[in-house]
């Protein structure tokens, strides 16, 4: 795994026990500032995905960090997916932004997730974490077999995907709760896993297909908890935030 040298990471995100990484899926740059004063304080860090990205342009980052007392880190969720000389360009490039977090796909390869890695600590002095998206949550096992192609059982191909992107000097990777034990068991206790595809119980599972509650999520071994519209959309995001890390502070003392 990554680690040693000038341009290495730092593990812990902030003082923060929250487990959740909050995405803030938003077409424009008022919403997405406005959620993030409110919640700052009960969140372990901001998602920004495409969609906003696109909207509100790369002074988000600045923007969301000044909203939030300028302590809160930024996982950008770009999905760095490309041959691996244009991959190394783009992580350089992000890693220059201060991000805390950024992400490749593991199909891409080993060596593209090598370049990401490599290229992202040369450009920081302290580089950002880089992890790698295993297999969507919104591919359930049919649409893996019938539509992707791929003939082994989903789990054992998201584990495969996660020892690639260890060996390839990632920090960790982005998982469904559903296989989160399993790399777990296959990685060790230092690889980071981001699990997406966390509902709290009753929730509308959205487009999500492999989900757990975020309690459970937890117990499976997630390090970090992706869980965007439960909280968005509530009508008080300050207090569904709460109620997720109540939930999950209880899961890990059981």
């Amino acid at each position: 795994m990554a680690g040693d040298g000038p341009g290495d990471v730092e593990k812990e995100s902030m003082s923060s026990p929250s487990r959740i990484l909050l995405p803030l899926d938003f077409d424009n740059a008022k919403q997405a500032v406005e959620i993030a004063s409110v919640i700052h304080s009960e969140i372990a860090g901001f998602k920004v995905g495409l969609e906003l990205i696109n909207a509100a342009g790369f002074d988000i980052f600045d923007k969301l960090k000044q909203a939030s007392g300028w302590d809160v880190p930024i996982f950008y969720d770009c999905k760095l997916h490309d041959i691996p000389n244009t991959v190394a360009g783009a992580a350089k490039a992000i890693a220059k932004r201060g991000v805390w977090m950024v992400n490749v796909h593991a199909s891409g390869g080993f060596q593209m997730m090598l370049s990401a890695v490599d290229a992202s600590r040369d450009a920081a002095e302290k580089r950002p974490l880089v992890i790698a998206v295993t297999v969507l949550t919104s591919i359930s096992e049919d649409i893996a077999r019938n539509e992707v192609g791929i003939e082994k059982p989903l789990s054992e191909h998201v584990v495969s995907l996660a020892r690639m992107a260890q060996d390839a000097g990632c920090d960790g990777v982005v998982a469904s709760p559903r296989e989160a034990a399993a790399i777990r068991a296959a990685c060790g206790s230092d690889f980071l896993l981001v699990i997406p595809g966390v509902r709290p119980a009753g929730a509308d599972l959205n487009d999500q297909k492999r989900v757990l509650t975020p309690g459970d999520a937890v117990r499976q071994g997630a390090d970090y908890i992706v869980v965007g519209r439960p909280i968005t959309a509530a009508p008080d995001p300050l207090a569904a935030a709460r109620a997720i890390n109540n939930e999950t502070a209880e899961a890990m003392e059981r």
